[in-house]
């Protein structure tokens, strides 16, 4: 077996007859099989050219099957451990526990994917926003429906080829293990997580759907249970906490019963749709784009006055979705359909929050930065025009009229279903944080000839890109470090930053409920 980087044209890389006669060539011979490993797009310069690593099987070698497998045990009837939140990270913190002969009860205070479209469709036809269940609570957490974006930098972490695996197992597309970016898409990951949720039914593990933690029962700094919206109370001495960077209320609950929280860095800004055509001319060099090649993407970062100005999220051929939690808020976010063949591409485009912007907020302690958050969510909520008929409609500008702090006349087609509103965006978000943008944007501009596009828009407000609060651990043990058997755990906690990198967390807190 003989590993070998290629960089080949897009048609080469499409057919397998193609790449095996060049292939043959390298070789010298026929005779062999090959397995693409891993798969990426080098658009720097004309033509654009897919770079491949492939390993080649020569002298009547197979290739290895690489499935991984999961030895699930039956746990119906064994200790039972409390998983809070069914995102990612709570979802594979329970397959790692019925892996390890442990049975998970997961709590989730939303409802399951397929009940859940529901609570979606009525943001955003009729602007009613179910507090318990929607863009970021419910079945499979706020990767489900937005985007299933599978990158992630946290290699060091943990064995992501593994979560790729398992991902494939319950019906992801195989592809997410070779690309070096991998998606599943929105219209494709709530089967996934439905069958997910199956396995850890099928090996007696337990989901209860509409359930929400309103307490933690602890004694003499040890956990004992919890207790839920009816008063119910279940015990165990073992609670993971996965509830994702949006559940407000556990930081409120944490900081009332005096459990220690720290005030989190994180990021503020606005998301910026542009036609997708526009985006494929820029980033492939081309006023037509190939048919095998996928919607562009991109990715801009720039240091503006000490901080940095960054995409968040882009996503190609994509949707810019209403993610408030609560009535009284705006808050967007971005999703792409598996095929990403939607008109138009949109990014997050935000700031590094720091804590001069947070000095009004002060007196919230180490809760500032939610508070801080939510200031801003309820300006862009009044901004648009909602308090009249509390509403979801978001605040939008042209983004030249942004850059230049001008309020637009007339604003482009957007893909915001509940609708825009001209309003100064550039007013609802701190003078800091602003001026920071309008200047990176125009950097963005020099770097992407045509960005500066009088059709891109910007839409207010990118708020919720990682949580504002973290729930500190001990390194070793992972247990909170004031209180033996609680397990902060993934993005809400303060310990992820995306479906891969929660999904390892999971794993890990939950190997550590054993040791």
């Amino acid at each position: 077996m003989e590993t070998i980087q290629l960089s080949v044209l897009p048609e080469i890389a499409a057919s397998k007859e193609l790449l095996k006669e060049l292939l043959s060539e390298e070789f010298n011979t026929s005779a062999f099989d090959f397995k693409i490993l891993k798969r990426s797009i080098d658009a720097r310069r004309k033509p654009v050219t897919i770079s491949l690593k492939v390993e080649v099987y020569l002298d009547g070698e197979s290739i290895p099957k690489t499935v991984i497998e999961k030895k699930y045990q039956d746990v119906k009837d064994s200790e039972s451990i409390i998983i809070i939140g069914c995102g990612p990270a709570g979802m594979f913190a329970a397959l790692k526990l019925i892996e390890l002969g442990l049975k998970p009860i997961i709590i989730e205070r939303g409802k399951d994917v397929r009940s859940r479209r529901r609570d979606l469709a009525a943001i955003t036809k009729k602007h009613i926003v179910n507090s318990e269940s929607n863009y970021c609570f419910g079945e499979g957490g706020a990767g489900t429906y937005s985007d299933g974006k599978l990158y992630t930098r946290s290699k060091k972490r943990g064995d992501v080829n593994a979560i790729l695996a398992t991902l494939v197992e319950h019906g992801a597309p195989e592809e997410i293990m070779v690309d070096a970016h991998p998606h599943i898409g929105t219209n494709k990951l709530p089967n996934v997580v439905t069958a997910i949720r199956e396995t850890i039914l099928e090996h007696g593990g337990e989901i209860r759907f509409d359930t929400k933690l309103t307490d933690i029962i602890i004694t003499d700094n040890q956990v004992e249970g919890i207790i839920t919206q009816d008063d119910e109370q279940i015990l165990s001495k073992n609670v993971i906490l996965a509830t994702g960077h949006s559940a407000r209320d556990i930081f409120y609950l944490l900081n009332d019963k005096g459990i220690a929280i720290e005030k989190k860095p994180f990021a503020l800004g606005v998301r910026v749709e542009h036609p997708q055509t526009l985006i494929d001319s820029i980033q492939y060099h081309s006023k037509e784009k190939s048919d095998l090649l996928p919607p562009a993407s991109y990715k801009l970062v720039q240091q503006v006055k000490q901080r940095g100005v960054f995409s968040f999220c882009m996503c190609p051929g994509g949707i810019i979705a209403p993610c408030a939690t609560a009535p009284g808020e705006i808050v967007t976010n971005g999703w792409s359909p598996s095929k990403r063949n939607n008109p138009y591409a949109n990014s997050g485009i935000v700031v590094t929050v720091e804590d001069l912007d947070l000095e009004p907020f002060k007196a919230f302690g180490e809760l500032a930065g939610l508070e801080f958050q939510k200031s801003i969510e309820r300006k862009a909520f009044e901004a648009a025009g909602n308090k009249e008929n509390n509403g979801q409609f978001a605040p939008a500008q042209r983004l030249t009229d942004f850059i230049n702090g001008k309020v637009s006349t007339d604003l482009p087609e957007c893909s915001y279903t509940p609708g825009i509103v001209s309003a100064p965006v550039h007013d609802i978000l701190p003078k800091a944080i602003t001026r920071r943008l309008q200047e990176g944007f125009t950097m963005f501009g020099n770097k992407m000839r045509g960005y500066l596009h009088p059709d891109a828009i910007v839409v207010g407000v990118e708020s919720r890109t990682s949580s504002p609060v973290k729930i500190p651990r001990d390194k070793e043990t992972l247990q909170h470090t004031e209180v033996k058997g609680l397990f902060p755990c993934g993005e809400g906690a303060g310990y992820a930053g995306g479906i891969v990198s929660a999904a390892i967390d999971g794993e890990k807190c939950a190997e550590a409920v054993v040791i």
